[in-house]
């Protein structure tokens, strides 16, 4: 099967193995002529980003690139990037790399033309509209991950230097103007990244699946992208260089991402904060709470994950896709306890708060309390 496709939902997708050849005809859709490249550093030395900077300077696009971005990207690396930018005289992002680059790379060209502190656009009410929408710059996105599907979202997380929180900004015009997803440039991708990665897809899949809100169509494509994850992820992480299963899992990243418009949960709720504090991988802490946090919602979900099992080819009902994911963890490598990712209890208070805090709270199908909330990151210890 060649996957292979031209999507327009959210944005205009290029999908398929060495689409990455297409970046400079991407970015005359996006009207960029000077591009700066936005990576993080563990991609900046590695041959297909090199790749990526070498098919822009054929095609009359420069090679510049910025690569100032940590796991967790912060204000002081989006203020680096800015300066990076106006610098260069550029009119444009390629957003290059895993989630924490794809989020910069947004904000970069979203900050670019901004007076305003990148806190004034979190996503609270209408806090968007203090922007300049005129100022904000296009983008290009190119994931070489299949997880956050940061690519196909009109946010980006950033975590405040100072208080260690992370923060959602939102515009709508931060939506990438087209995406090269190409399942090529994940083929390199080490098992642990790969897990984790994935993880995250299908937690934001299960989360927008099991979210109390009314959204039919994030809860069809929820359910389909649970299943890509469940067939592929496994496959992916064997055998790295199986593309059909490469492919697969970018489509469910991109799916997730779309999905959770109708709303995220509790898992979310608990690894922004844990990764703002302990600076843990997102997607690995996503799937380390993820068993806990489905004993939490039982009550709430067990009904609708009893129909998810059904159309996964899952029999047993709501046991047994709670066992599945257990297995996920298990076959992936994925850690079982926040003891095990390097978290330590003396922020259980702190980390109360800052979930209840977190907006994705809201959308948990069991309402969280700072009772609940204290007992469950209890037993993800």
């Amino acid at each position: 099967m060649t996957l292979t496709a031209n999507w327009s939902y959210p944005t205009a997708i290029r999908f398929g193995a060495g689409r990455v050849a297409e970046l400079p005809a991407a970015c005359a859709d996006a009207n960029i002529q000077r591009p700066l490249l936005v990576t993080d550093r563990g991609l900046a030395s590695l041959p297909m980003t090199q790749a990526a900077l070498d098919i822009l300077e054929a095609g009359g696009l420069g090679c510049a690139v910025f690569a100032e971005v940590d796991a967790n990207p912060t204000e002081k690396n989006l203020d680096a990037g800015v300066a990076a930018y106006r610098a260069g005289g550029h009119d444009g992002v390629v957003a290059f790399g895993g989630g924490s680059a794809l989020d910069l790379g947004k904000m970069v060209a979203f900050m670019a033309g901004q007076t305003r502190p990148v806190w004034d656009f979190e996503d609270v009410g209408d806090w968007w509209t203090r922007a300049d929408a005129d100022a904000i710059a296009p983008s290009v996105a190119v994931p070489t991950t299949a997880g956050t599907g940061s690519e196909v979202g009109r946010a980006s997380v950033i975590t405040n230097s100072e208080t260690r929180v992370k923060k959602i900004i939102f515009h709508p015009k931060v939506l990438p103007v087209v995406v090269i997803a190409d399942p090529d440039l994940t083929v390199g991708m080490p098992k642990p990244i790969t897990a984790g990665t994935g993880m995250d897809a299908f937690a934001h899949c299960l989360e927008a699946y099991c979210s109390p809100f009314y959204h039919p169509m994030g809860q069809g494509i929820a359910l389909e992208g649970l299943r890509l994850v469940h067939e592929n992820l496994c496959r992916a992480y064997a055998d790295g260089g199986d593309l059909e299963a490469r492919g697969h899992m970018m489509a469910a990243a991109s799916m997730g991402a779309t999905a959770f418009q109708k709303g995220l949960g509790a898992i979310h709720a608990l690894s922004h904060p844990v990764g703002a504090v302990f600076d843990t991988h997102h997607g690995t802490t996503n799937a380390c709470v993820m068993p806990y946090v489905l004993d939490m919602n039982r009550p709430a979900v067990e009904e609708r994950l009893t129909h998810a099992a059904a159309y996964l080819g899952i029999e047993g009902g709501y046991p047994a896709f709670h066992e599945r994911v257990l297995e996920l963890r298990e076959t992936l490598g994925i850690p079982k306890t926040l003891s095990a990712m390097g978290v330590t209890a003396d922020r259980l208070d702190d980390l109360t708060v800052m979930a209840l805090d977190d907006p994705t709270a809201g959308g948990n199908p069991v309402p969280m309390t700072a009772e609940n909330t204290r007992k469950l990151l209890e037993a993800c210890f």
